[in-house]
């Protein structure tokens, strides 16, 4: 299932919500895995993030960004999902541009990859997520302005849509068991339809 979130229902929001003016609380977002939500109006997106990356797309002179949360590289051969890195890619760039984002524009911040399953044959999975991001962004010209990608130790991701702030931090020990559990069933049911492919198609 391919989750697409558009929040924005008010592009024309004053500008005075901008800024480090704090946003009421339903102005947050939770994001899961394989999701890509984008926004025009001031949203705090976040997630947690263990072997999972997450880029961070930012319009600077439309004041909107989005964010994807990616369970693999590669994509899945029989049809589209955002659980994979290629379409997790091009879901959150097309529907950043809907919004009336200029591609030439954007700049990315990139998160997560982190090897939390120590020991495990899937420990590099993080190392790979994180190779990938950073390689896709540098073929299609995306400057990759800020990362924290790679360690041992999840982290919960805050992004900030209409200023293109984002800010990490260690996540509670009591949530770890929980997010590696939830991370390794994921890989277990969608891997195996997983390829990796340069092939990307942008709109």
């Amino acid at each position: 299932m391919i989750r697409v979130r558009n929040i924005s229902s008010h592009a024309d929001l004053v500008r005075a919500q901008q800024g480090n003016a704090r946003l009421p609380q339903q102005n947050h977002v939770h994001i899961y895995t394989g999701d890509v939500a984008t926004s025009t109006t001031p949203v705090v997106l976040e997630t947690l993030l263990g072997s999972c990356v997450s880029v961070c797309l930012y319009d600077p002179k439309l004041y909107a960004g989005g964010m994807n949360h990616i369970l693999l590289p590669g994509k899945r051969q029989e049809s589209g999902s955002s659980r994979f890195g290629v379409f997790a890619m091009e879901l959150l760039i097309n529907e950043l541009m809907k919004m009336g984002g200029d591609r030439r524009r954007f700049i990315a911040k990139a998160f997560g990859g982190a090897n939390v399953m120590s020991g495990m044959n899937l420990s590099t999975v993080g190392e790979d997520n994180a190779q990938f991001v950073c390689n896709f962004l540098a073929t299609e010209k995306i400057p990759l302005i800020s990362q924290r990608l790679g360690g041992d130790k999840p982290v919960r991701l805050r992004f900030r849509t209409d200023t293109g702030m984002a800010t990490v931090s260690s996540i509670d020990k009591s949530q770890l068991p929980k997010l590696i559990h939830a991370e390794e069933s994921y890989r277990r049911v969608h891997s195996a339809d997983c390829c990796y492919s340069g092939e990307i198609t942008l709109f």
